[in-house]
């Protein structure tokens, strides 16, 4: 099985890029489009690029000066202002340079499997937790740190919840940069407008409060779901909130299929919001950062979306609380326990690293240093991993947020980051093709079934 692994690494990225080929034309924007705000979109999702040909990380310097190649995906300005800055605090400190060799973020997905398959890998790059780490493990493409881990004290700087998505297959790869949860995050003023002074806390509740904010001439909610992945949260929390997590983790695994009714009991309720007129007309047609406009603009009352929208809207000049909060996504069915979702930003290191004790101590300074994680968060809206980060950095919402988290019975990671790659592509072009006719479901759920089939050899 694991000789076969990276051979079909060689093929997802062709898959990648059929699948990219086939997804549904979306419908053209309105005549008035949500304005894209003058700051740029904070990660963990630029707007897609064209997939281009992969570069390899540039030629490190004489070996008598140490250095560590690195690839990632913070690619925005923000981004690669924050972790450039981290960098440059990195080789003060040590000495040791950092190559940084920077890619789009939906360039990145195909072209970092693509370096490794190659002779050149960069030392350390950016990886999500979860799937997509155990998918090049289990390639034998990465360098387990447990020694690492264990000199440097990490199980006491990183929270146990966190821990967990460190591991694969018994040891530990991934050092966490950062976490975040999706919510349904909201305009205060538009609710106070519409007459919304308290929050459901269930599933009708929450449909009443939606019939009530579109009576009142306002689209419940935005969604910009032009790149595929921020449709997937509403699949991620209908599905946690009715199965459960433990049948959402046989689905992710190719133990259950997409044809099952838990599965199209979801796609019927997503079903009914739209046709409902809860959701902005032509989503396909905007990105994530323009379903952020439409709520902060008042076009729409809320989005289902990550604490890096706080990132995105802090540096628009919004305030927390007096112009943008949030609510958990409501209960669904009695007795299933509460899930929370987001990803996990982290750095992995490539079996084929050059400098394996330079790349450790990047890998160290990025999770242990405090002021690291305190730079990251404030700069990304993201929850630090670092329990030792001070909690003053945070603002009330992400307070919140992580009041939330600690919580919660499961945190999952979000779809795109809890199946294979693989799939994740046929499950991404499900939901694009959904929000742009939700009426053939049923023909989606067969289609994606097939490709489980095909991924997970069913």
């Amino acid at each position: 099985m694991r000789k076969n692994t990276w051979k079909f690494v060689s093929l997802f990225v062709v898959a990648l890029m059929l699948f990219g080929a086939c997804t549904p034309a979306v419908t053209p924007a309105p005549t008035e489009p949500a304005a894209p705000a003058e700051q740029p979109a904070a990660p963990p999702a630029p707007p897609a690029e064209p997939t281009k040909a992969p570069e390899s990380p540039p030629t490190a310097p004489a070996a008598s000066e140490a250095s560590v190649t690195v690839v990632h995906y913070f690619s925005d300005t923000l981004g690669k202002e924050t972790v450039t800055k981290i960098f440059d605090s990195f080789t003060k400190e040590s000495g040791i340079k950092v190559i940084d060799n920077t890619t789009g973020h939906e360039d990145f997905k195909a072209q970092i499997l693509v370096m490794l398959a190659g002779d050149n890998p960069p030392d350390l790059f950016s990886y999500w937790a979860g799937a997509r780490v155990q998918f090049v493990v289990d390639s034998d493409r990465l360098e387990p740190i447990d020694d690492m881990w264990a000199s440097e004290g990490l199980d006491e700087v990183i929270p146990p919840a966190v821990v967990k998505g460190s591991i694969y297959n018994g040891k530990k790869y991934l050092v966490p940069f950062g976490y975040h949860y999706a919510a349904l995050f909201y305009n205060p003023k538009v609710m106070q407008q519409v007459g919304i002074t308290e929050f459901p806390t269930d599933w009708e509740g929450f449909l009443a409060m939606c019939e009530k904010i579109k009576a009142a001439g306002v689209t419940p909610i935005a969604l910009g779901s032009m790149n595929r992945w921020p449709a997937q949260f509403w699949f991620d929390y209908l599905l946690l909130r009715t199965a459960g997590p433990e049948y959402r983790a046989k689905l992710m695994a190719g133990q259950a299929a997409y044809t099952d009714p838990e599965v199209q009991k979801v796609m019927e309720m997503w079903k009914e919001l739209v046709d409902k007129g809860y959701f902005v007309k032509d989503a396909n047609a905007y990105d994530w950062t323009d379903a952020s406009d439409q709520v902060a603009n008042g076009k729409a009352a809320m989005t289902l979306m990550g604490t890096w929208i706080t990132g995105y809207w802090n540096g628009n000049g919004l305030k927390p609380v007096d112009d943008y909060d949030f609510f958990p996504f409501p209960t669904i069915e009695k007795g299933v326990p509460n899930a929370v979702v987001g990803p996990v930003d982290g750095w992995v290191m490539s079996a084929g690293a050059k400098d394996k004790e330079a790349s450790k101590k990047l890998m160290t300074f990025l999770v242990k240093n405090t002021d690291a994680s305190a730079t990251w968060a404030k700069g990304q809206g993201a929850l630090s991993p670092n329990k030792n980060t001070d909690p003053s950095i945070y603002t009330a919402v992400m307070t919140k947020a992580s009041a939330e988290v600690a919580k919660a019975e499961v945190f999952a990671f979000n779809y795109d980051l809890a199946t294979t790659p693989p799939m994740a592509e046929g499950g991404l072009n499900m939901f694009a093709q959904f929000m742009n006719d939700p009426s053939k479901y049923q023909d989606y759920l067969v289609e994606t079934e097939n490709v489980a089939k095909e991924v997970f050899k069913k």
